[in-house]
């Protein structure tokens, strides 16, 4: 009988991708009962979404039900988001971190940065637990978009930096570190490669599941010492769908392919603007631009995202429009981004 239900949910695709149940190890346990006309099954589920757990839930039970009539079922859901293969040797000390994600982009202005922070803050309110190191050394602005004005670092007994929290975030940004906000950071590469590594391990990231790394625009040494340093389990692309910017996101692209890291796949910001007044969409940077790209290099689009006054209105004021105004066109597409991105980072997990 278990062998039959292995078989059976091989046939039932995770929602949101091609991938079955059984290879992304779903089913954790299964135990038969001695009449063989009750099951026990508990799926572990990859993602911190309870929404999808709902979903698997249901679809593990019509399948069975379907194929075994009067098999009485129990079920039971657990969120466990996995280890990347590459995570499983985390050079943190006294820290285990899942998932490491790298947020990048070809060129300034694209909205790097909001994306992170409203990825952070998405997954942390479904429940994961989240770390964001602020990697964009030229110009930090996690702490302006977490609403953090001042910033007293504590350490811990074993030295290392205990990170801020907001929004049940771990944060660490070189904002908190600069006594006057307009000065400028003076760095080349060999200081930026010591301050990356320690932001990595020293700091008391703990226990996470994600951590999220904004890195700065471009391919320099931030971005070479971050995948030299970190076990990257999915990069990140941000851009705009103009042809500019597209252009550009082809280098960061390559960077992460020639380093050897696995792209998680591409975010389009700024997609489209919708008119307050007549609600229409308005293409205004192009469009089709970032899904052409990703059919050329075979990875996924996460997401879309609208260009939306709430979105710096919110970002401003420190509070992400994710968790301030998530019923708006952009704190919704914000939501399905990350949920696209921790699915395909779980389907990363296994490969």
């Amino acid at each position: 009988m278990r062998e039959k239900i292995v078989e059976l949910l091989k046939d039932v695709k995770f929602p949101g991708t091609s991938a079955d149940l059984v290879s992304l190890k779903v089913p954790s346990t299964i135990e038969i009962g001695e009449d063989q006309k009750s099951a026990s099954l508990v799926l572990s589920i990859p993602v911190p979404f309870e929404d999808i757990a709902w979903q698997v839930k249901d679809l593990v039970r019509v399948a069975l039900q379907k194929a075994l009539p009067g098999l009485e079922l129990t079920l039971k859901t657990e969120t466990v988001v996995p280890f990347a293969k590459r995570s499983q040797s985390s050079i943190i000390p006294g820290s285990k971190i899942k998932q490491y994600i790298a947020v990048a982009s070809g060129k300034g202005g694209v909205g790097k940065s909001t994306v992170s922070v409203n990825l952070a803050c998405a997954l942390a309110k479904a429940g994961a637990k989240v770390g964001l190191l602020d990697a964009d050394v030229y110009g930090p602005s996690v702490p302006s978009m977490f609403g953090i004005k001042r910033a007293m670092l504590l350490t811990g007994e074993d030295n290392r930096v205990i990170p801020m929290k907001r929004y049940d975030v771990e944060l660490m940004s070189i904002g908190f570190m600069l006594d006057n906000k307009r000065k400028s950071v003076l760095w080349r590469g060999p200081m930026l490669h010591g301050v990356m590594q320690q932001f990595l391990e020293d700091v008391a990231w703990g226990d996470l599941d994600y951590l999220i790394m904004d890195l700065p625009p471009g391919t320099g040494d931030v971005q070479m010492s971050i995948c030299q340093l970190a076990p990257i389990s999915g990069a990140v692309i941000v851009s705009t769908p103009q042809d500019l910017a597209l252009n550009v996101a082809v280098k960061a692209i390559d960077l992460f392919n020639a380093l050897e890291r696995p792209i998680a796949g591409l975010i389009e910001n700024m997609s489209f603007y919708i008119c307050p007044k007549c609600g229409e969409r308005q293409y205004i940077f192009g469009t089709e631009g970032t899904q052409a790209m990703c059919e050329e290099f075979k990875v996924p689009l996460l997401g879309t995202l609208p260009l939306e006054a709430g979105v710096r209105k919110y970002g401003d004021k420190g509070t992400p429009i994710v968790l301030s105004d998530p019923d708006a066109a952009s704190g919704q597409a914000f939501d399905q981004t990350a949920r696209c991105l921790a699915i395909r980072l779980a389907e990363l997990a296994v490969q």
